[in-house]
């Protein structure tokens, strides 16, 4: 099992209402704050304080600066901060420079720029770099493994930012959020801001109602303002992801879409991330097919089959995971044998057995774990798997 937190933006999110969800939910401050004395950034403070929003009990973050630390940056520069930041949990660097990147694209494609050359304003000083940094500290500080977010709660009217007078949602929101679920609200306030859309961006695998989990723990950021009829928070759930059930498969034909991107800028590391996620996430498979790519690169096509239902969420994990700025799809027609799984134990060990009309095949994830402690081959704990297997369909135990 596996923990996850799921931010639900009802009101929107912005930066400090993300790390205060997690504070709220339980995240240690003092934990949070030495991560971030690590970064290379001086004259802030953090004060956390427990408030009220619509008689609804939240925690409000207020991040002090002092004004001679406030600086504009530019990508490469927090890119340097990131990086030279010793002591920072790798993670929550991995994480953050994610966020980040997110917000550097979205920028160089509203203002017509080079990533590298976007220049951060308001998301680039010293509270939005703590918003961020410190957010992802908190879910290192939760254990959480997975984030993910309803559909996403949007202002109207115009919202004042460092060029001038922009409509609402802002162009860098709805570039970041491009490819998730969003709703307007008659609300002439900037519910979500491009630092809390740069943490959905770089940070939720996918987007929808709930994930099936065993709940641990919940929690309320406030926002500073006050809404008419709903509370301004944002609301965390950090729980353990349960195990996704068996999709049972019928015998015959069913239309599905297959997924697909070319990449040849990814690492092995993430590919290998990114397929077992999307399985996770209920892909009915992922695969990988090496290419030569533009300019001669050696690339490769990731491939996702799904069912339609589930296309918008894929599409999403896919995205987030490896960057890639374009996916393909197309239907097809898939025919699968009827099968059905069971479990043996291989000296005290289950093992699960998917069997067919034609060949019984032990789950690899399981025969690894026997074998290791057991000490015997991988090979010889799949057979005596399989032949368990196949005596109790025989009927013979």
């Amino acid at each position: 099992m596996t923990r996850a937190a799921w931010w639900h933006c009802f009101s929107g999110i912005a930066g400090d209402m993300a790390l205060a969800s997690l504070l709220d939910a339980g995240a240690d401050l003092a934990e949070v704050e030495r991560g971030l004395r690590a970064l290379p950034v001086k004259g802030w403070s953090l004060d956390a304080a427990k408030t009220t929003k619509n008689g609804l009990s939240a925690t409000h973050l207020r991040v002090e600066v002092a004004a001679e630390a406030q600086a504009e940056r530019d990508w490469a520069g927090i890119r340097a901060l990131l990086r030279d930041a010793a002591g920072l949990p790798e993670r929550a660097r991995q994480r953050a420079t994610d966020v980040f990147a997110r917000l550097a694209l979205a920028e160089g494609h509203v203002h017509g720029t080079d990533p590298d050359e976007a220049h951060f304003h308001e998301v680039g000083a010293v509270d939005a770099i703590v918003d961020v940094v410190g957010t992802c500290l908190a879910l290192e500080s939760l254990g959480v493994d997975h984030v993910y977010a309803s559909p996403v709660a949007l202002g109207s009217g115009t919202t004042l930012s460092a060029h001038g007078l922009l409509p609402n949602p802002a162009p860098a929101v709805l570039a970041l959020l491009g490819g998730a679920p969003v709703r307007g609200t008659g609300h002439r306030l900037e519910l979500t801001t491009p630092t809390g859309a740069a943490l959905l961006a770089g940070l939720a695998e996918a987007f929808g109602p709930l994930p099936a989990m065993t709940i641990s723990a919940s929690g309320y950021g406030a926002g500073t303002a006050d809404l008419e009829g709903v509370p301004n928070v944002l609301q965390v759930v950090i729980g353990e992801l349960e195990a996704a059930p068996a999709v049972p498969e019928e015998d015959g034909w069913a239309e599905l879409v297959v997924l697909e991107s070319n990449l040849d800028d990814v690492t092995g590391e993430v590919l290998a991330h990114t397929i077992s996620a999307l399985l996770a996430a209920g892909a009915l498979d992922a695969w990988l097919v090496p290419v030569i790519a533009k300019k001669g690169r050696p690339g490769q096509v990731v491939s996702v089959l799904a069912r339609s239902a589930d296309v918008a969420g894929l599409s999403q994990l896919l995205a987030s995971e490896t960057g890639t700025l374009g996916i393909r799809q197309h239907s097809v027609s898939r025919w699968a044998a009827k099968r059905e799984s069971l479990e043996v134990q291989v000296e005290g060990f289950g093992v699960r057995v998917k069997a067919g009309p034609h060949k019984l095949k032990a789950e690899h994830e399981d025969c690894v774990t026997a074998a290791a402690a057991l000490g015997l081959p991988l090979a010889t704990v799949a057979r005596r798997a399989e032949d368990l297997a196949a005596e109790r369909l025989r009927g013979l135990v």
